[in-house]
């Protein structure tokens, strides 16, 4: 994946890395994990999301954790449209929401934001864009 790092200042940054996506838990959940290697922290990431579907809510609970990097996120995901949009709040207390995007069979697009009140619009901090390497 490529990663595109947005900084306050409306500088970005540009990073490679790869991602892994599997169904967990004899099929109950999907886990994905996330690495950008090779970089001074915090740009360095070795994260894990799970994500457990919850009929009664039609909607996933979503659990991210980066331990390098102390940040953790929880967030509850749902299809809009052809987009699949999670919301919820980060370890530092923002409002968050990551939406995957421009998805195809071999690629997305997932976009990173966040927001410190429901009065604020959404920033957004980092995008990856994924695609397949292997069947």
């Amino acid at each position: 994946m490529d990663t595109i790092h947005h900084l306050d200042d409306g500088t970005i940054e540009k990073w490679d890395g790869e991602c892994y996506f599997g169904w967990v838990l004899q099929g109950r959940a999907i886990q994905d994990i996330w690495i950008r290697p090779k970089r001074p922290a915090p740009s360095t990431m070795y994260g894990t999301t799970l994500r457990i579907f919850d009929p009664e809510i039609d909607g996933w609970h979503i659990i991210w954790n980066d331990p390098l990097n102390r940040d953790q996120s929880r967030q509850i995901g749902r299809a809009e449209g052809k987009d699949i949009v999670q919301l919820g709040n980060d370890s530092r207390g923002l409002k968050t929401r990551w939406r995957f995007t421009e998805i195809t069979a071999n690629s997305f697009h997932w976009i990173g934001e966040e927001r410190s009140s429901e009065s604020d619009s959404w920033k957004i901090t980092y995008e990856h864009l994924a695609r397949r390497t292997k069947p």
